[in-house]
This record gives C-alpha cells, sequence and structure tokens, in this order.
C-alpha cells in the first residue's frame, strides 16, 4: 500500500494540488491493484478557502491522518505565513523524520526550505520565488529552471503545472515508466499550449 497525502491550508494555489491530485487519483483509481490511496490532510477539520476562493473539505487533519508514504505540499500565498508558523514546520519536519517522500509544487519548496529539508539539496521553485528559495536554507543548489527535481527524499517542483509533471514522474518512480505513460494517456494530459 501506498498512502499519499496531498496537503491543503488557506490561500494553497488549487492546481497546485489539484494537478497532483488528479494524476495521483487516477493512478488510484483507474489501476486499484497497485495500492494507492490518496487523500488530502489539513490542520483542522472544515472547509479550506484556496487562493482563487475554491472551497474544499479535507479528508482527515493532523491530528487523525494515517502516516503516509509521501506528501504533496503545494504553493500559494499561504506559503508565506507558513514559513513563519513554528506548528506547520514541526509538522512538516515530522513527516521527514518519519521517512515519508517529501514532495512540493510552486512556492512549497519556500516551506519546506525553511524547515531545513532543501540544506544541501538541489531544488526548484515558482520562477518568482527562485531568489528567495536559496535564502531559506544552508547550501541549496536553486535550479530555476527545471521543471522538477529529485533530490532522493524530497522532490520539489516549479509553478502549477509542473505539479503534473512532478506527479507523473512518482508515478514512474514509485511504480513505473510504463505506468505514468498509462495514467498521462488516461487524463490526456498532452501539453501543447495555444499561445
Amino acid at each position: 500500500m501506498t498512502r499519499i497525502l496531498i496537503a491543503l491550508f488557506e490561500d494553497a494555489e488549487e492546481l497546485d494540488w489539484a494537478g497532483p491530485w488528479e494524476v495521483l487519483a487516477a493512478w488510484a483509481d483507474r489501476w486499484p491493484d497497485d495500492g494507492v490511496t490518496v487523500r488530502t490532510v489539513a490542520r483542522d477539520a472544515g472547509p479550506v478557502r484556496c487562493a482563487k476562493g475554491l472551497r474544499v473539505l479535507p479528508d482527515h487533519t493532523w491530528a487523525d491522518a494515517p502516516r503516509p508514504d509521501v506528501l504533496v505540499y503545494p504553493g500559494g500565498q499561504g506559503t508565506r505565513r507558513d514559513l513563519a508558523d513554528p506548528d506547520v514546520l514541526a509538522w512538516v519536519t515530522s513527516m521527514a523524520k518519519a521517512g515519508t517522500l517529501m514532495t512540493s509544487v510552486c512556492t512549497g519548496s519556500l516551506v519546506f526550505a525553511a524547515a531545513g529539508l532543501l540544506d544541501g539539496r538541489a531544488a526548484t521553485t515558482h520562477w518568482g520565488s527562485v531568489e528567495r528559495l536559496g535564502t531559506l536554507g544552508r547550501d541549496i543548489e536553486v535550479r530555476g529552471d527545471d521543471r522538477f527535481v529529485d533530490s532522493g527524499e524530497v522532490v520539489t517542483a516549479a509553478g502549477v503545472s509542473a505539479g503534473i509533471d512532478m506527479a507523473l514522474h512518482l508515478v514512474a518512480r514509485l511504480h513505473s515508466p510504463d505506468r505514468a505513460r498509462e495514467v498521462r494517456r488516461y487524463i490526456q494530459y498532452d501539453p501543447d499550449p495555444p499561445v
């Protein structure tokens, strides 16, 4: 069984968590024999208002969530608050210490950096926060041009749609490249922007 939790918080960027959710939940739903579960988690019970106003009801709270094998931490304006919240930093650190594969999208990586999870690692973030990322930890190798960076125990993705790429990478890493291609085809993710 692979348990994946997707973190929610006030002012989280919708596509930062919903993009990976779509990929990973499609994998779990379409290929149930792979033993994957995908759930959302927030600090408290009750609706969470995201960056553009979408309200979401999390499946779990920090207190009742099962220990995940993978945590996806999105970005958005809410991360600015989380950077200075000792409870958030302690929760994220506890996940990492428990052996959870820590993944982030967009400015979620800033929270990881503030928690010390990116010290001595390569990482990326949204292009607008690349300069700040390197100031939040020690010896962070900032890769501002990468869509995502897998540094072993931590995987970071750049802004918004890069989270979809990272989630497909997770399917390949946790199962196989063939399964990731099947998931990509199932969700018909074939980027070709019109502009």
